[in-house]
C-alpha cells in the first residue's frame, strides 16, 4: 500500500466523495486530489474503501490525522494497523480523527481509541 499511488483514484473516488459529505463543505474532491498531488495529504486505496490522512506537526508532537474514510468498515478496520505502522515509521506519536460517535462504539474502542475531545461547530454568516 503506497500513500501516493494515484492509480486507484478514479475507482476510489466515490468512497472519498461519500466521506466528504460529512465535512461541512470544507473541501471538494478536487481540493483533496490537489493536496494528495502536493504530498500534503496521503491517499490510501483499499478494494472497497479509501482513506485520506494528513500529518500534523506540533512543537512537542507529530500526529497522523484520519481526515476522510469511506467504504467498507471491515476493510477500513484491516487498513488501520497498516496506516498506524506507517505513521510510527515517520515519527508520529499520535493518531487522531474526527467522526461520528458511532465509529467509537462500533469498532474503534476495541482498538484502543477513546474520546478525548468533542468537536463543535457554528456557521458564521458573513454579511
Amino acid at each position: 500500500m503506497n500513500a501516493h499511488d494515484l492509480s486507484h483514484w478514479d475507482r476510489c473516488r466515490p468512497f472519498i466523495e461519500a466521506a466528504l459529505s460529512f465535512t461541512g463543505g470544507t473541501h471538494t474532491i478536487e481540493d483533496i486530489k490537489r493536496a494528495v498531488d502536493a504530498n500534503e495529504m496521503q491517499f490510501w486505496p483499499g478494494q472497497q474503501s479509501a482513506v485520506i490522512t494528513e500529518i500534523q506537526s506540533y512543537p512537542q508532537a507529530k500526529g497522523m490525522h484520519y481526515f476522510l474514510a469511506g467504504g467498507d468498515l471491515e476493510e477500513l478496520s484491516r487498513m488501520r494497523p497498516i496506516l498506524e505502522r506507517w505513521a510510527q515509521s515517520i515519527g508520529c506519536n499520535r493518531v487522531t480523527l474526527a467522526g461520528r460517535r458511532g465509529w467509537l462504539r462500533t469498532f474503534l474502542a476495541d482498538e484502543g481509541y477513546e474520546e478525548k475531545w468533542t468537536v463543535m461547530s457554528k456557521e458564521l454568516n458573513h454579511e
